[in-house]
């Protein structure tokens, strides 16, 4: 049976029971199995009558919503194509992937999207605002019967340099993963009926849908984020189990628990120091008698008060887009809030590895999930195969051919993998500084370990090439003294030529809306390297 089918027999199954439940300020709009079928058969309706046929193009404009849900289903349900696009990203990255995927019809969430999506593409196709897609009668007609090898998305990914692509994905592709994922989350939650699971990452990136997807395909009600400004709230009100987080977010949780912490000052600011530090020489096996008191104290006393401001029923956290730093990752596991990492690519269905609740270790993204095979090359590049790899790029067949070699897709990412069958994502090959003495850098570990050192810093961007030696643009709220101490930290034990001699605090944070991040928010290294042109020549001029 199809993940889609699954999908519809779990309606009909129970069409009273929740499907989802949008967050909002006077609590939830509840959205029934049954009320989402409906919205789903209305889009159907209107997509019919304007022609859609199967392996049709459709694009999808709009942020998390009930609505974003169906007409994706109702997309997928009349056998075309859906290709989502990010609220956030520029017009020039939005034309481009209309320009490049042609679709038939463009459904946006409301007129603002639609003149946005109009001034970016003026040689636009035919717009539906979701007032218009859901107006009409619902049809009654059984959804089409999508083939194993049909395209069922088209994700545009975004290229820290170069134009984005467009990843195909088939029906098997998430037809295997869908599976997997249910079973990894039933190896952590056991066989409760119900889980509260909350979801604010957008559902344009392929991880995201493929929570979503998964939550649709286990029967289990997703609660739906629909203001990111509103976050901290939100979270309160859902009360989740779990939720599905980037790097990002969950180190500025850690900033601002030490931040208020810091502030309140006193014995609570003592023992929570004293916690952690106590934590980490139990970790290491060097823990004294007082050191396993001192750690009791901070898990009976403030540990626990943290935890129910972070959130009273959460479980654990699912973490991906990019790998987590370990000391992050084992703060929350101190505070008693595991953490499990996920590793994959848009190029992957979103997944080649997991962490499992016996695997998880910090620094390190899991270990490959069943079916799936990886494999570190001689040049140290992660490479994997099986039916999560994707049926190539939209257009681009030779662009497909160097991605996948013998069966193996080239993921572009340098790695590690340990005795256990653990993966630790080192950074990318391709993007290696060549300095002026010959020596060869991969800038994310370095950067990574500024950013431990000073978890305030928002980005670090490591420059070099071609350079006597290395500097850093950094951006957040730090002082100059800060960033020194950082530098001077991540500098300890390197050799000469990594020691980090200059740096720059950019007041401009990089961000996706001006262009300095992807849509995933990892950095655009070429797009970055011309912004600061002068900024980078002026930290290397005698």
């Amino acid at each position: 049976m199809s993940f889609l089918a699954t999908i519809y027999t779990n309606i009909a199954a129970a069409p009273a029971q929740d499907a989802l439940l949008e967050v909002v300020e006077s609590g939830f709009n509840t959205v029934s199995r049954s009320m989402l079928l409906d919205l789903i058969n209305r889009a159907r309706t209107a997509l019919q009558e304007h022609g859609i046929k199967p392996g049709d193009r459709v694009a999808l404009l709009g942020g998390n919503s009930a609505s974003w849900v169906a007409a994706d289903l109702a997309i997928l349900s009349e056998g075309a194509t859906m290709v989502p696009l990010y609220v956030r990203q520029s017009g020039a990255e939005m034309a481009h992937a209309m320009n490049d995927c042609q679709p038939s019809i463009v459904v946006v969430a409301d007129s603002g999207l639609l003149q946005t999506l109009s001034a970016a593409w003026p040689e636009h196709c035919e717009i539906l605002t979701y007032e218009q897609l859901f107006a009409g009668e619902a049809t009654t007609e059984e959804p089409y019967a999508v083939g194993p090898d049909d395209i069922v998305t088209i994700i545009y990914t975004s290229g820290t340099s170069g134009p984005a692509k467009g990843v195909m994905l088939s029906r098997a592709n998430v037809d295997f993963m869908l599976p997997t994922t249910q079973t990894a989350l039933a190896g952590i939650v056991g066989t409760r009926e119900v889980d509260k699971v909350f979801h604010f990452l957008p559902f344009c990136f392929a991880g995201s849908r493929i929570m979503l997807w998964t939550q649709l395909y286990r029967g289990n009600p997703l609660m739906v984020s629909t203001d990111l400004n509103r976050l901290v709230a939100e979270l309160q009100t859902a009360d989740p189990n779990y939720y599905l987080n980037v790097p990002m977010v969950l180190e500025r949780i850690r900033r601002g628990v030490s931040e208020k912490l810091q502030e309140r000052g006193g014995f609570a600011l003592s023992l929570y120091r004293g916690g952690l530090e106590a934590a980490a020489r139990v970790r290491m096996g060097t823990a004294s008698v007082a050191d396993r008191i001192q750690l009791a104290a901070a898990k009976m006393i403030v540990f626990p008060k943290i935890r129910q401001t972070i959130g009273p029923s959460l479980e654990f956290l699912i973490c991906g887009s990019a790998p987590l730093s370990a000391d992050t990752q084992r703060w929350f596991e101190t505070l008693g809030i595991p953490v499990y990492q996920v590793y994959g690519l848009t190029e992957t269905t979103a997944i080649v590895t997991m962490d499992t609740p016996k695997s998880a270790e910090g620094g390190k993204v899991g270990v490959a999930i069943d079916g799936v095979e990886m494999r570190v090359t001689e040049d140290g590049e992660l490479v994997t195969r099986g039916p999560h790899i994707f049926h190539g790029y939209w257009k681009l067949p030779a662009a497909t051919e160097s991605a996948i070699q013998d069966g193996w897709f080239h993921t572009g990412d340098k790695a590690e993998i340990d005795g256990e069958g653990r993966l630790r994502i080192i950074g990318r090959v391709k993007h290696l500084l060549v300095m002026e003495s010959g020596h060869n850098v991969p800038p994310e570990p370095i950067e990574e370990a500024i950013r431990t050192a000073c978890p305030e810093i928002e980005h670090a961007f490591l420059v070099g090439h071609g350079r006597p030696f290395l500097s850093v643009i950094v951006t957040g709220p730090v002082s100059a003294e800060q960033i020194q101490l950082a530098l001077d930290q991540a500098s300890q034990g390197l050799p000469h030529y990594k020691k980090l001699r200059k740096f720059h605090h950019s007041d401009e944070p990089f961000t996706p809306e001006n262009g300095l991040l992807t849509a995933n928010s990892k950095m655009k290294r070429r797009v970055i390297d011309e912004h600061f042109t002068e900024v980078i020549n002026g930290m290397y001029q005698k």
